[in-house]
């Protein structure tokens, strides 16, 4: 894997992880009972971004140093992943 390869994987890993912690622990300002105006109920409260981004990168390492090592490893190929191309093409019997 190269180095671009990691940081590309990182990158990937890090938006997935953020997207599921986002709507974690969420207080909505219609929850809180303080809309401000302009802006939805279901708006957060308040969202700390930068917590946020600190649980997603320590999670998102040990997913890149798992799965980096596992490609690594040699243990997962893509080869193994290919389904579809070891099928080959349909035959004129199953018709």
């Amino acid at each position: 894997m190269s180095i671009t390869s990691a940081f590309v994987l990182f990158a990937v890993i890090w938006f997935m992880v953020f997207f599921v912690v986002l709507p974690l622990r969420l207080k909505t300002q219609g929850e809180d009972g303080n809309i401000v105006p302009g802006t939805h109920a279901s708006a957060p409260a308040d969202p700390q971004m930068w917590r946020r981004a600190r649980i997603t990168t320590i999670w998102a390492v040990g997913l890149w140093i798992l799965i980096g090592g596992t490609i690594l490893s040699g243990a997962i190929t893509v080869r193994d992943i290919d389904v579809l191309n070891r099928m080959g093409p349909p035959s004129a019997e199953a018709e």
